[in-house]
């Protein structure tokens, strides 16, 4: 089991939502989907821990947008914790990074295409907070055991693990569903990203999506068994600054989480 704050995660309790836009934009937009997030949550007895991106370095395109800035976007996450009173999640690119964002961020995420870098593993364990690690779209899930002792390594065993599907192709992800299983089968919880697993890396000068499979995909996860779903959610996909084609819509959340919470009560027996 993994704790966040208050929040339980894996062992068999209820699922948690990690979920928000994919990057900072502005306080407004950022503020404001936490705001309706939790609001959601909280009428639906959901546990939320709060996710942004502080700044993006994977992006597409040189001109692409990667960010305010890293003090005012992690001023803007503060603010979100404090007056919202919710866990935040974020990611981290580089060991510099790390205990930058810790300050701030309860959970440290590792992005797929980093989930070897040994350094920056190990620097995310030392600050103390859990770590998501999801896995790479070129790794079997089972050698996500070598991701996990490199965290573990420093005396912290928060830690979790998402799927967010693997390379198919030059422009194409697949979820094979097994993974979740084989993944808790290495002794830590297991996220589903029903979001990044729409995704059609660089198509063109940026990345594409199929938005329409995030709903089967986060349904089909939850039939399975995870222990939280990881849904990027931005007020108006088309006008987000980032992933614009694989986040779901804010006011299309809420029946999704109402599936998904029915799914899981049955998978776990409530």
């Amino acid at each position: 089991m993994v704790k966040v704050s208050n929040i339980e995660i894996g062992n068999g309790k209820p699922f948690v939502l990690l979920a928000g836009p994919c990057v900072v934009e502005s306080e407004k937009i950022t503020f404001d989907t936490a705001a309706a997030i939790k609001e959601i949550t909280n009428e639906l007895n959901i546990q939320f821990i709060f996710k942004a991106s502080y700044k993006k370095a994977n992006r597409t395109s040189l001109n692409s947008f990667t960010g305010l800035g890293d003090d005012e976007a992690l001023a803007i996450l503060k603010k979100i914790k404090n007056e919202l009173n919710v866990p935040i999640v974020t990611d981290i690119h580089t060991v510099e990074e790390a205990s930058k964002a810790a300050v701030v961020a309860d959970v440290l995420q590792i992005p797929a295409f980093l989930c070897r870098q040994t350094d920056l593993l190990t620097a995310a364990g030392k600050t103390g907070r859990a770590i998501n690690i999801k896995k790479g779209q070129f790794l079997a899930p089972e050698d996500m055991k070598h991701a996990a002792e490199k965290v573990a390594s420093t005396g912290n065993n928060n830690i979790l693990f998402t799927e967010r599907g693997t390379t198919f192709g030059y422009h194409n992800l697949v979820v094979d569903m097994r993974s979740l299983v084989l993944m808790r089968q290495i002794g830590y919880p297991v996220v589903m990203d029903a979001t990044h697993s729409v995704q059609m890396p660089s198509s063109g000068n940026e990345t594409g999506g199929n938005p329409e499979f995030i709903r089967p995909l986060a349904r089909a996860a939850a039939a399975v068994g995870i222990d939280a779903l990881f849904l990027e959610v931005h007020p108006n996909p088309e006008k987000a600054m980032s992933d614009k084609a694989s986040q779901l819509p804010l006011n299309e959340l809420k029946e999704l989480l109402i599936q998904i919470k029915l799914i899981d009560d049955i998978i776990k027996g409530k």
